[in-house]
């Protein structure tokens, strides 16, 4: 069930002034909708496809039961989250049955609605029920979500509330936009335990975000167990940013990640950064260097100034253990090296590193993917390029990128000023880094990716991803409050159909939930831009 906490927050001083601007501002335009009033079914994130509202509402009672398929295993296991999710609160027995009952909650796998795809969803609501079918149970887990949504916040507290529990009548059809929606954790610069990596992993689920890419390496730490090369960890596994003890996932931990994920419908994409950002390997193994030296630990935050040595075989048999022992662990498609900010590595050593890099991967049965300057060396065949570019970026480098996705390479977006989620909100945000300027929550949200990289077909995007790097953070707490509330807009934008995007609404509809990332414990921004109702 969903991890909660109730921990006031490193930053609730300072969040209870900016809620009190805010609630100035609109409070009105989102305040709380009376108990007995059902939410609209169009009032969730990300927005759906397609809403008929209207019908008799359906209230839960201590009578409903989640009726599932009698032969579906998926259905019964999302089944039991979803009662996980609601018995605390409703304070209801909520069985998990395959017995006809007069009325409760439907769970249906296996709709012939081709245009429901994997991910896709109906969610039908009236006088005696709730039912939710798809075709794959990442639509039915989706859908559930989404009817978490549509019941009173206090639905997700961990203490019995009172009702009613009343889901609005009509219909939703919904499938996403990309089949790429994903959000970054950076475990190098500060290390974030299995735990901890669980709880933002049940805070993605909730908006539909179907992608945990975990930076596993970085200049100042190594954190995946390798046991061809055991020092990665034991050695520069050991310190973070600042100079904390840092830490590593065993392969045991690595697997704990990837079910949980699994189990919320997430797919884990490890990265690898290479050939930069190798500092920690370079410190753990002096014959990875070009002199044979290991360099220290670093625990700074400067980029650009370690590189393996492209020349030597052993970078090679490197490489080939490393990505071979995380491939053979990991059930999902892609792999990413890295690639990014190479600047100690001569540009012709840099092609012909990736190009063995990516011929290892390739080896193991993955897919490559990259940051973007993967475009300046020739991308493999299939190969995906996550572009992190700003507006002002060069013309001349964003027609690199859109030539690679003219030519098959497919692209993740991640625009450092508008879905880099360690960026400050403004000059006051304690918090952050600012080198790609202040991205508030409007400017996060306003933006198109089937429109944004001049020149790269609009069929090249697979899908967007929120990065957050860690230079800053180092507790749930500030994680919270840098991806909340921006983390639900970007998932909005990768599943979301385009026409759907309108800040004016789409701002009342993040504003609606506020209460609701209070009930879960979130810490989340209480931005002077959205119409935070009271709480």
């Amino acid at each position: 069930m969903s991890q909660r906490r109730r921990i006031p927050g490193l930053f609730a001083p300072l969040l209870l002034v900016v809620a009190a601007g805010a609630t100035s501002l609109g409070a009105t335009a989102a305040a709380a909708e009376p108990a007995a009033r059902a939410r609209p079914l169009s009032q969730v994130i990300p927005a759906p496809a397609s809403v008929s509202e209207g019908g008799p509402s359906y209230a839960l009672t201590p009578r409903t039961r989640i009726r599932v398929d009698d032969d579906s295993r998926e259905a019964r296991r999302i089944g039991s989250y979803l009662a996980d999710v609601l018995r605390p609160s409703t304070g209801y027995d909520l069985p998990v049955t395959a017995r006809d009952a007069r009325d409760g909650i439907r769970l249906r796998l296996g709709s012939k609605d081709a245009s429901l795809g994997d991910e896709g969803y109906r969610l039908e609501s009236g006088r005696h029920g709730v039912t939710i079918t798809a075709r794959r149970a990442a639509g039915l887990f989706h859908g559930v979500q989404t009817l978490r949504q549509l019941l009173p916040a206090a639905v997700e507290e961990d203490t019995r509330q009172r009702g009613p529990w009343t889901v609005a009548g009509g219909t939703i059809k919904d499938a996403p936009r990309y089949g790429y929606r994903g959000a970054m954790l950076d475990v190098s610069r500060h290390f974030f335990s299995v735990d901890k990596v669980k709880t933002y992993i049940d805070q993605m689920a909730l908006y539909k975000i179907n992608k945990l890419h975990l930076h596993l390496s970085d200049d100042q730490g190594w954190r995946i167990a390798i046991d061809s090369w055991p020092r990665l960890t034991t050695y520069g596994g050991s310190t973070q940013v600042g100079g904390g003890p840092g830490g590593y996932y065993t392969k045991a931990d690595y697997r704990e990640i990837l079910r949980y994920a699994a189990s919320r419908h997430l797919e884990v994409v490890p990265e690898i950064d290479l050939p930069g950002h190798t500092n920690a390997a370079l410190a753990s193994y002096a014959e990875l260097n070009c002199d044979g030296v290991a360099p220290p630990l670093y625990t700074g935050t400067n980029v650009g100034f370690s590189s393996l040595c492209v020349p030597k075989a052993v970078t090679y048999e490197f490489v080939d253990d490393v990505v071979r022992e995380i491939a053979a662990m990991t059930p999902g498609k892609y792999l990413h090296i890295g690639g990014d900010e190479a600047h100690s590595t001569p540009h012709k050593d840099y092609v012909a590193f990736m190009d063995k890099a990516q011929a290892v991967v390739g080896k193991y049965g993955k897919t490559v993917m990259g940051w973007h300057q993967l475009t300046g060396a020739e991308p493999a065949k299939g190969a995906v390029a996550q572009y992190w570019g700003l507006d002002k970026t060069s013309a001349t480098e964003k027609a690199q990128v859109a030539n690679a996705a003219r030519n098959g390479t497919k692209l993740v977006l991640s625009p450092a000023d508008r879905a880099y989620l360690d960026m400050k909100y403004d000059k006051s945000t304690p918090l952050g880094l600012a080198w790609a300027g202040y991205v508030e929550v409007e400017r996060s949200y306003d933006w198109n990716p089937g429109a944004y990289l001049p020149g790269a077909p609009a069929e090249s995007v697979l899908g967007v991803e929120a990065p957050m790097w860690s230079e800053t953070v180092w507790t749930n707490d500030q994680v919270e409050y840098m991806a909340f509330p921006r983390l639900p807009g970007i998932a909005e934008l990768g599943w979301s159909p385009a026409a759907t995007h309108d800040w004016d609404t789409y701002k009342l509809r993040l504003a609606a939930q506020g209460p609701r990332m209070s009930a879960l414990g979130i810490d989340y921004y209480r931005s002077p831009q959205v119409p935070w109702p009271a709480e």
